[in-house]
């Protein structure tokens, strides 16, 4: 089910983390944060929509970090940014679900060291909070379009209301493709 609201558009942009083709037809974003225990389960929702839905969709990462309820999040989500700097975004991102429980700076600098990151770079940039105003654009886009909680998806920019469990996804992915095939 979709909610209809007077948001602005959902716009993709450089600075988006994705994965899969640019011009697949169904691009699916979350909102999602690196502690919370649903954005874990949510993040292998999407590998198996991923492999069920193939060059058809587009994946899109957010930060939303919960800080309240989370007080690793938002250092996660920098992390994720470091390492995103250094072109393994995505690596850091899988270690980070992995390992939820473990998201003190000591923990992410040895995540930094396995992924083969230069450690300095990270480290300093850490303790700088270098991509902290990229997470709180990721934030102030999704209070936009009324993320309040985590994960949150969008279907071609209509969002996911209700269940975001693989079953209700892939309903919304399958609309998307049929309304498209007949056209």
């Amino acid at each position: 089910m979709f909610a209809r609201r007077h948001e602005p558009e959902l716009v993709i942009t450089d600075q988006d983390h994705q994965q899969g083709a640019p011009a697949a037809p169904v691009t699916l974003v979350e909102y999602g944060d690196f502690e919370c225990p649903y954005s874990r389960e949510a993040a292998k929702t999407v590998q198996a929509l991923q492999r069920e839905f193939g060059n058809d969709l587009r994946f899109v990462f957010r930060h939303f970090p919960l800080a309240e309820k989370h007080p690793h999040a938002i250092q996660a989500s920098e992390a994720a940014e470091a390492a995103a700097a250094q072109g393994d975004f995505w690596s850091m991102y899988a270690m980070l679900f992995a390992h939820q429980w473990e998201l003190e700076y000591s923990d992410l600098m040895d995540y930094a060291g396995r992924l083969g990151l230069e450690k300095t770079a990270f480290g300093e940039a850490l303790k700088a909070h270098k991509y902290f105003d990229r997470v709180r654009t990721d934030v102030a886009t999704g209070r936009r379009h009324g993320v309040t909680g985590t994960p949150t998806f969008f279907v071609n920019g209509e969002r996911q209301v209700g269940d975001d469990d693989p079953r209700a996804l892939t309903i919304a992915i399958r609309k998307v493709l049929s309304s498209q095939t007949m056209r």
